[in-house]
C-alpha cells in the first residue's frame, strides 16, 4: 500500500474514562477549553482497513515534534483546528492522549457541545508509513510519522475514543 493519511484506532471494546468536565480559560480570552483524554491508537488491535499499529511506532515521530507538533482537528479538516494536544504518549496500551477542546471558532465550539452531549468521542490519526509490512491481510505499521489526531464520529479503529476528563490538561 502507498502511504497516505489514515484513521487508525482501538479496539471497540476498550474502556472509556469516567465523563466528568474540566474547563480551565482559553489563552484567547474566550469562555474556556474543554480537557479530553483517551487513546488514539492501541498496540495490536487491527482497524477496520486492516492497519495494525505496533508498540513504539510513534517513538521517532514524537521525539522530533511532541505534542506540539501534532494538531487536533475535527473530521481531518485542516481548516477545523479545534483544540491543543497538550499530551502524546506511547504506554503499555497504546497511543494516550490528553488535550483542549477550545472555544475559539464555530467548528471548535460545536466540537465541544458534541463531546459535553456524547455524540462525538471517536479519535482518528492522520499520518505518513514510514515502515510497514504485510502479514497476511493486514499491513503492520512500525514507524509512523504523525502529523494529527482529528475528533471523529466514526473512527476506522472503533476503541480509539476519549472521555470528557476532570484531570488538567
Amino acid at each position: 500500500m502507498t502511504d497516505r493519511v489514515s484513521d487508525t484506532h482501538s479496539d471497540a471494546r476498550a474502556a472509556s474514562a469516567p465523563s466528568t468536565t474540566s474547563w480551565s480559560p482559553s489563552p484567547a480570552g474566550g469562555g474556556g477549553s474543554l480537557v479530553i483524554q483517551g487513546y488514539a491508537s492501541l498496540w495490536g488491535a487491527a482497524d477496520l482497513n486492516g492497519d495494525v499499529v505496533q508498540a513504539g511506532a510513534f517513538a521517532d515521530s514524537l521525539a522530533k515534534t511532541g505534542a506540539e507538533g501534532v494538531r487536533m482537528l475535527h473530521g481531518h479538516d485542516g481548516r477545523a483546528v479545534v483544540g491543543v494536544w497538550d499530551a502524546i504518549a506511547e504506554d503499555a496500551r497504546g497511543l494516550f492522549v490528553r488535550g483542549r477542546i477550545m472555544d475559539w471558532s464555530p467548528e471548535a465550539r460545536l466540537a465541544q457541545a458534541l463531546s459535553r452531549a456524547g455524540a462525538l468521542d471517536g479519535l482518528s490519526i492522520g499520518y505518513r508509513t514510514a515502515r510497514a509490512r504485510r502479514q497476511g491481510r493486514l499491513r503492520v505499521l512500525s514507524g509512523v510519522d504523525l502529523w494529527e489526531v482529528s475528533l471523529v464520529t466514526f473512527p476506522m479503529l472503533p476503541g480509539a475514543r476519549f472521555s470528557l476528563s476532570k484531570a488538567p490538561a
